[in-house]
């Protein structure tokens, strides 16, 4: 593919007059970012404007097909389209399955078409042709100029409210299609019904219910304009409706002042003014239609440039507790980077503090602000932790306070598995939920109940109708002959028992603790000492066969893997690994077999998942984000240098394709962060962090308690990728991880890079990091 330069001259239009100028200052983290990164590929990332874990993502849809159609429009938007359907207010970042796509609003002059007509024919629906060199965006805004629409389009958010901005072409009538038929990963009978309600010639609001990945979503919506609304036509596109009921007599789609039903599009027109211009206000609310009207209140002018203003300015406070010097384009990717891992979780609840939860009733949060869209087999892997570095504490701890009050509405009583705008989807494996919170407690993250925390955690563990836990509970692993994806579930269930017994232990329950310390230890259970894979066991105690460590199918063994990429997931116990497979050297040349190793092109792509492939390693994919760094638990961290640079040069790149795989609502993201700066969180719980290799030439992290921590890297180049010596605070540093309280307390550390391999830099079994059990001589 060839990519057009993102950051392209724009045309001297009325677009560029607009839009020429930059909110975010010159030099500035928000300058830095490139939201274009993840829009091409399989990325799956959006450009539009929101606010840090904002409830509004306020982005372009290019298109909407039938959700077996999908995968490559999760976000919406898609670099490599020539066509723009509408702006629509919620988005993930990332996903590998998708929903969303609510509210489209699409500016139109001329001729009033209901349909969006169709991407290969100009002119056939509202939606429009548009040029790359014609939209620019920055983070908190984005702006494109509509071809065929003769219209430019600016938008901006609040964190519930989305600000649109469109200039009309001189003397054009400005008109605006509201469709709420459109949703991302569609199909037919998706809308479960809608309204649309007319309050006055500025104001409508509505609901839509949906059946999606999480069926029985309900959103509400108030929309407001600055000026009139000189026609409207209110139409319900519904057809072969079996039952209509009894029409009011005498009602056109103009006479309507509310319609309800699966197919609502609403025509609105404004005329002409003056300056052509026509500004929108869109607030969202997950509890009603009066409350979307009050959310409306978090924005109450009309002064687009002071609502960018203060957008970019809440990005620059996000992003500038890191400060970052490298030469580009390392600065623009570690900084997107860093953006891409704070779109979420994001708020979903009121500004009077009502939400709804996964048992789809409003609640009121108490002393917290509600946050959904967590994607937790991914995120707790890296985001959660790199989030207790970078965000706030009270951000940190409403996530957690978040988790536990989804646990307390939970109609299975259970912690979230991978929830969104409330409600579970029962995506993915796993309880992730407890590491998140397991590593905010041990780092000392304070504002929630830590009774309550582990009372949800040990709930979760010990719910025996999800995913084969009754079966976990009493054979010790999941059987694949009651359960699929067996083998991966054992491994993943026992780090997260390993976590629950870490918080136990601090919080002197012993008892919990010892039983979810057994627990962990459950990944032996299903590890194949004869051919050295993790491989799934029936109910009986063999193992299954036939057995091919390069097969991978959903509901197979393994979760969207292969026995190649999760045979290494014990990430609380990497001695235990290294005894099994039969010592530090043999680990070593196992985890080459897994880069070094010739795989066809054919093997894996059946799985849409698994991408970004070095040998079996597979980028893309979270069960392999660990790997790299465990040659430093078999005491050679050169190894772990080497492979960073294969992988951070070949897998991100500063162009719309720049990804390897789905972001992950900022999983692929916050693993490059981390990398970035040297070092990585392989076993949230532990609070420590593997040393790397860093790739920046000096970071500041401004820390949550108001302390600073400087990592400086001398002699980096693409030659020096090894480390020479590490120093923390002026003093040799011989162990190969940091830990928390390094971090936390404040300093600096320092690289020294050179050409050649220090192998005996970490080697000592004293300077590997924590495991479980204790490595053997």
């Amino acid at each position: 593919m060839t990519v057009r330069p993102i950051r392209a001259v724009l045309s001297l239009s009325l677009f560029a007059a607009a839009t020429l100028a930059q909110a975010a200052a010159p030099g500035s983290p928000a300058a830095a970012v490139n939201v274009f990164i993840g829009t091409g590929g399989d990325g799956h990332t959006f450009p539009g404007a929101t606010r840090p874990f904002g409830m509004v993502q306020l982005s372009p849809d290019t298109q909407v097909r039938h959700f077996r159609q999908s995968y490559p429009w999760a976000a919406g938007y898609r670099y490599e389209d020539t066509s723009i359907l509408g702006f629509s207010h919620t988005h993930f970042s990332g996903s590998g399955h998708s929903d969303l796509g609510d509210v489209l609003l699409m500016p139109t002059s001329g001729e009033t078409k209901l349909e969006p007509g169709y991407p290969e024919r100009p002119f056939s629906g509202y939606r429009s042709r548009f040029s790359h060199d014609e939209e620019k965006a920055e983070p908190g805004y984005y702006a494109v100029r509509l071809k065929d629409n003769e219209v430019d389009v600016e938008l901006t958010a609040s964190e519930r409210v989305g600000l649109h901005r469109y200039r009309f072409a001189k003397d054009a009538s400005a008109k605006l299609i509201l469709d709420l038929r459109q949703s991302i990963y569609d199909y037919s009978s998706k809308n479960l019904w809608s309204r649309l309600r007319v309050r006055d010639a500025t104001t409508l609001t509505g609901m839509r219910e949906t059946r999606g990945w999480a069926p029985g979503r309900q959103l509400y919506f108030a929309v407001k304009f600055s000026r009139p609304m000189s026609a409207r036509q209110l139409h319900n596109r519904e057809e072969a409706v079996e039952y209509r009921g009894f029409a009011a007599p005498g009602k056109t789609p103009a006479d309507k002042v509310l319609v309800e039903g699966k197919a609502l599009v609403a025509a609105l027109e404004f005329g002409s003014s003056s300056d052509n211009t026509l500004l929108v206000k869109v607030a969202l609310s997950p509890v009603s239609e009066d409350n979307a009207l009050a959310n409306l209140e978090e924005m109450p002018g009309w002064d687009f440039e002071a609502e960018r203003a203060r957008a970019s300015q809440a990005w620059n406070e996000a992003l500038s507790k890191v400060q970052a010097e490298a030469p580009e384009p390392m600065r623009t990717m570690f900084y997107t980077a860093l953006y891409h891992s704070m779109l979420a979780p994001s708020l979903f609840m009121d500004r009077d503090g009502r939400y709804r939860g996964p048992d789809n009733q409003v609640h009121q949060a108490r002393g917290f602000n509600f946050h959904s869209t967590f994607s937790l087999w991914d995120t707790y892997r890296a985001l959660h932790p790199l989030l207790t570095l970078v965000a706030p504490e009270k951000r940190n701890a409403d996530f957690v306070n978040s988790l536990i009050a989804a646990q307390q509405h939970s109609p299975h009583g259970i912690l979230p598995v991978w929830s969104f705008h409330g409600l579970e989807t029962w995506c993915m494996i796993g309880y992730h939920a407890v590491p998140v919170i397991a590593d905010a407690y041990l780092k000392g993250v304070k504002g929630f109940d830590a009774d309550k925390a582990l009372a949800a955690m040990t709930a979760s563990a010990e719910y025996g109708p999800y995913g084969g836990l009754e079966h976990y509970m009493k054979l010790g692993y999941v059987p694949i002959d009651r359960e699929p994806e067996a083998a991966s579930k054992t491994v993943e269930y026992a780090f997260d028992d390993w976590t629950i017994a870490r918080m136990a232990e601090k919080m002197g329950k012993k008892e919990i603790a010892a039983t979810y310390y057994k627990r962990a230890q459950n990944y032996r259970n299903v590890f194949d000492r004869e051919t050295g894979f993790i491989r799934a066991r029936k109910s009986t105690g063999e193992f299954r066969t036939p057995f091919n460590p390069v097969q991978s199918n959903f509901g197979s063994d393994y979760t969207e893997g292969s026995a190649w990429q999760y045979s290494w997931y014990m990430p609380h116990d990497n001695a235990g690994l290294i005894a099994m497979l039969g010592g530090d050297e043999a680990l070593s040349d196992k985890l080459d077999q897994v880069f070094d190793a010739k795989v066809e092109d054919n093997v894996y792509a059946h799985m849409e998942d698994i991408s970004g492939l070095i040998g079996h390693y597979a980028h893309g994919n979270e069960p392999s984000h660990h790997v790299a760094y465990l040659y430093n638990y078999a005491g050679a961290p050169w190894r772990t240098q080497e492979r960073l640079a294969h992988i951070m040069a070949t897998q991100y790149h500063n162009r719309p394709d720049g990804l390897s795989g789905n972001d992950d609502l900022g999983q692929m993201s916050a693993w490059f962060a981390f990398t970035a700066l040297g070092f990585y969180p392989v076993a949230p719980g532990s609070n420590e962090y593997v040393i790397g290799r860093p790739f920046l030439e000096r970071t500041q992290l401004n820390l949550p308690n108001g302390k600073r921590f400087t990592v400086r890297t001398e002699g980096l180049s693409e030659a020096n990728r090894y480390v020479g010596r590490v120093l923390l605070n002026g003093k040799p540093l011989a162990r190969s991880y940091l830990k928390h309280e390094d971090i936390t307390a404040g300093g600096e550390l320092v690289f020294t890079m050179g050409a050649t391999p220090n192998k005996d830099w970490g080697k000592e079994r004293t300077a590997r990091p924590y495991t479980q059990t204790a490595y053997q001589p």
